[in-house]
């Protein structure tokens, strides 16, 4: 989220002001790196807004669900622990996502949390007469996706655990969704309904940027440029032992399978295996030339 529009901000160490529009919470353990994004910074200008939350576990719970799908943005509106960022449960359900729950921003509106988003997408089970249709979430993060496509942020709004959100956070919010769930057993708790989300969020946003895909599942270390030039260095006297390359002109074999492994982005690990298989070509040429050198 574009701090800079949400002003009146709470300084760490400072007495919050009587009424104040916003204020950070003080670092719990910012030790921990910023949560990683990938798709360039449409991830960071979504932002999760939750309305007047009972349980701090659930805030908890909710950093750490927006984390996983590569958010950091966090936004609570007159929560009703005053100090839900602090306290234990909170932390302790963050498992690891101290860093959003240290970024998160509280307000006392709605206008504040809203501030400067194009687009707003309010969660709510019910079809509401007025306002807009809702959207299943993968239809809402579609739309958001064409936001993000500009300059525009995007913010999702969710409601109190047992009664959600009030028609009047409704409608000042230009779209709603709502998760398809058993009609016999629709009960999801809040950092389920917001995981579902930032999962169709994470989804859209990596189909939009094909490159970015390569950071779901695992990724190991990178290698360094050093580490890929001895590599080819490596596997080129390689192929040259066995004869698979021209040592006379290799630059046309070498252009091509640099080409190749620079499309995978090479990790250190894989690096480390293709210097193996150059080493056993070079022993095994070593050991076919052994013999015929005896004769």
């Amino acid at each position: 989220m574009c701090r800079e529009r949400l002003a009146g901000m709470h300084k760490p160490g400072a007495a919050p002001k009587k009424n104040p529009e916003l204020y950070m919470n003080p670092a719990i353990d910012t030790s921990q790196p910023t949560t990683p994004t990938s798709g360039g910074d449409a991830f960071g200008r979504v932002r999760f807004v939750l309305v007047e939350t009972s349980h701090p576990g659930n805030v908890g719970s909710v950093a750490r669900a927006i984390k996983t799908m590569g958010f950091g943005s966090l936004v609570l509106v007159s929560p009703r622990e005053p100090e839900v960022l602090r306290h234990p449960d909170a932390v302790a359900m963050a498992s690891g996502a101290d860093d959003v729950l240290a970024a998160a921003v509280i307000v006392d509106q709605v206008d504040a949390a809203l501030a400067g988003a194009a687009l707003t997408v309010a969660m709510t089970a019910r079809q509401r007469e007025f306002g807009p249709p809702r959207l299943l979430p993968r239809a809402a993060a579609a739309r958001a996706r064409q936001t993000l496509s500009g300059s525009g942020e995007v913010a999702f709004v969710f409601g109190n655990e047992r009664y959600g959100l009030p028609n009047e956070v409704v409608e000042r919010c230009n779209a709603l969704t709502h998760i398809p769930a058993n009609p016999a057993y629709a009960s999801l708790n809040l950092a389920q309904a917001v995981q579902l989300v930032a999962y169709e969020m994470r989804l859209t946003l990596l189909e939009a940027a094909p490159d970015a895909g390569a950071n779901i599942g695992y990724a190991g270390e990178p290698a360094t440029a050093e580490q890929v030039e001895a590599m080819f260095g490596h596997l080129q006297a390689g192929l040259e032992a066995i004869g698979f390359l021209d040592p006379s002109n290799p630059r046309k074999l070498m252009t091509r399978l640099r080409r190749l492994l620079a499309r995978s982005g090479l990790e250190r690990e894989e690096v480390n295996i293709l210097r193996g298989i150059a080493k056993h070509m070079l022993m095994a040429a070593q050991n076919q030339s052994g013999p015929q050198a005896d004769r």
